[in-house]
């Protein structure tokens, strides 16, 4: 019997093809994002990316966890899933179960994702017991790369890093006008704003764009984390921007008064572990 494990971000979703004992083949698609894709975008990356590659080896099970999984989207997405793969068990659930399933197995701890988006929990080691919403890029998502890039946008056309306007434009190959059609008039603003702050991590040696870097993962510790008044429990991250921005996050948990915990890259490989166990 073949399992089919997914961790599913705005940006990209990683998956897992298990057998009984091991991890057989990993593969990776479009993000899927069933808040901000209808079905027939979903349906399109589930049958152009996944399932030709696939080919003849259909999951039987599958997990999917997935940014914008929740209420009336989990239906969505478990609707599709076994219409276009066909599998007979389908579980679907929060890419924030999946991050914590990953980083605390049966542990309990606060949990964070910080990649395109950002969010978090209070996990039991079950289940999630209290989540402050995100809010998605316009209102909230602080520290994702969504965020740092909005705020980066804004420095450098009227803030304190005026003077690295050009050298942004000429890495992304853009004039202002462009810049501004991008974010207010294409779909997916989101990823694009994420897709700026490799800029901010080349720059990190200037002190005035660490700052603003690590300023705005104390205002996510600040405005998330500290609302589940567990300071006793470490605080685990998982997704891209905590992974590269590493020691900015643990400079911003030290000036909020955090324990710092795991910091992973990808979920994918943690619950491959849980689940094989």
């Amino acid at each position: 019997m073949y399992t089919l494990i997914a961790d599913s971000g705005s940006t990209k979703t990683e998956w897992a093809l298990l057998n009984e004992q091991q991890m057989i083949r990993t593969l990776t698609t479009e993000g899927m994002n069933p808040c901000v894709m209808d079905d027939a975008a979903l349906e399109r990356v589930l049958t152009e990316q996944l399932l030709v590659r696939l080919s003849e080896l259909r999951p039987e099970r599958i997990f999917f966890y997935g940014a914008g999984c929740k209420d009336m989207h989990i239906l969505r997405m478990k609707r599709l899933l076994t219409k276009v793969l066909g599998a007979t068990e389908v579980f679907v659930a929060s890419d924030m179960l999946g991050a914590a399933r990953s980083v605390c197995g049966k542990q309990a701890g606060v949990v964070c994702i910080m990649g395109t988006g950002s969010n978090s929990c209070l996990y039991d080691g079950e289940k999630i017991c209290a989540n402050v919403s995100p809010l998605g890029y316009i209102l909230g998502d602080e520290g994702s790369g969504a965020s740092l890039g909005k705020i980066l946008v804004g420095e450098v056309m009227k803030g304190d890093l005026e003077y690295l306007r050009t050298a942004l434009f000429d890495a992304l190959g853009v004039d202002e006008s462009t810049l501004i059609e991008r974010v207010y008039r294409k779909p997916l603003a989101n990823r694009f704003l994420a897709s700026l702050t490799p800029f901010l991590h080349d720059h990190l040696d200037d002190a005035k764009v660490r700052k603003v870097v690590v300023d705005e993962f104390v205002r996510f510790f600040h405005r998330n984390v500290r609302h589940y008044k567990r300071p006793d429990l470490k605080v685990h991250f998982a997704g891209s921007i905590a992974w590269w921005f590493n020691e900015e996050l643990h400079e911003a948990a030290r000036q909020s008064g955090y324990q710092m915990g795991k910091v992973i890259q990808k979920p994918l490989e943690g619950l491959v572990e849980y689940h094989l166990a």
